[in-house]
């Protein structure tokens, strides 16, 4: 993977793939000296063809609409894994998964993670006086040393993999339906397969346990709160700050808070659209209100649709595939 030599004035969004640049910064005015704010937002399986910015035929995104509108978009950079674990780790290092090591996502039952002898992004800048914070998906493991507090992360919030690799409280809507954790000491039975139901999903702050198992209908809004205070902690003490958001959206099980009317069709999907980007626009609001003069925001995604999902999935827009094309066929 060749490096992208990108000088920018202003605030930058990404609609689709992996974003990793080499930036040749060009700070005006009272932030030149400065070392500048990074705040990435990272969606889970979120289509191309979901943002209003990108032709989407539904406008469930205004908030990212109007970031489109006032930044820049980068509308032909690619992701570099189609699965989460290996972008993930692509992301905070540089580094495509044959060269860092993680080429398949990690499971409940993994021991490893991103290998030790990686450097992350995080670290980096770290080493460089920034406050580092991750909130959300982290994925890289879960164990002893691949914490994130030991990856480089000052701060973290959020759950270990993903949301449908545990059980639940509200288990969302999902393609099979996954029951809920079983309440008290009786044992599981009649589970759905694909179903995680051995250990009950985890919410992580820092090294402890708070929640177990996780309500997926608060989770968003906890995030958004996470979020917004740290980036007004980081920007009260003056030292530069990274926060790394991975959300939970658009990732099944769909934990979406207000419900259309008719659940089981596209508008349901466009409902959980709302709240991602209604979370997003708090994340941007904060930054606005109180480093938006020396802070680089980006949004993107890890690797596009689970398209067996159906409609509890994202669209690829312009990109169908043949796989997409010939859905539904006998051959």
């Amino acid at each position: 993977m060749g490096w992208l030599f990108l000088k920018v004035l202003l605030a930058g969004v990404s609609f689709s793939g992996f974003l990793y640049p080499l930036v040749d910064f060009c700070i005006s005015g009272k932030t030149r000296g400065r070392k500048p704010n990074f705040v990435i937002i990272l969606a889970d399986d979120m289509g191309w063809g979901d943002l209003g910015a990108n032709w989407a035929e539904t406008k469930d995104t205004a908030n990212l609409d109007k970031m489109a509108s006032e930044g820049m978009r980068f509308v032909d950079f690619h992701a570099a894994a189609s699965t989460c674990s290996p972008s993930r780790a692509s992301l905070l290092t540089g580094r495509l998964g044959l060269r860092n090591g993680v080429t398949h996502n990690f499971a409940v039952t993994s021991v490893g993670g991103l290998p030790l002898n990686e450097t992350t992004l995080a670290e980096v800048l770290q080493q460089a006086g920034y406050i580092t914070g991750m909130i959300g998906k982290w994925h890289l493991g879960h164990h002893g040393s691949y914490h994130p507090n030991f990856r480089g992360f000052d701060y973290y919030f959020g759950i270990p993999y993903s949301h449908d690799m545990g059980c639940t409280d509200t288990p969302g809507y999902n393609h099979p339906p996954c029951p809920a954790c079983p309440q008290g000491d009786g044992p599981s039975s009649n589970l759905q397969r694909d179903c995680y139901t051995d250990v009950a999903l985890p919410l992580y702050e820092n090294l402890h346990i708070v929640e177990q198992p996780v309500n997926l209908s608060s989770l968003a809004r906890k995030y958004a709160e996470k979020a917004t205070q740290f980036i007004q902690q980081a920007s009260t003490s003056g030292r530069p700050f990274l926060l790394y958001v991975a959300l939970a959206h658009m990732h099944v099980p769909l934990p979406v808070t207000q419900l259309p009317a008719a659940p089981w069709d596209r508008r349901l999907y466009g409902a959980g659209l709302r709240e991602m980007d209604g979370l997003v626009g708090q994340i941007k609001d904060k930054v606005d209100h109180t480093a938006k003069d020396n802070t680089f925001l980006w949004f993107t995604g890890d690797n596009g649709p689970w398209a067996e999902k159906c409609e509890l999935a994202g669209s690829v827009g312009a990109f169908t595939g043949v796989w997409q094309a010939r859905r539904g066929s006998s051959s």
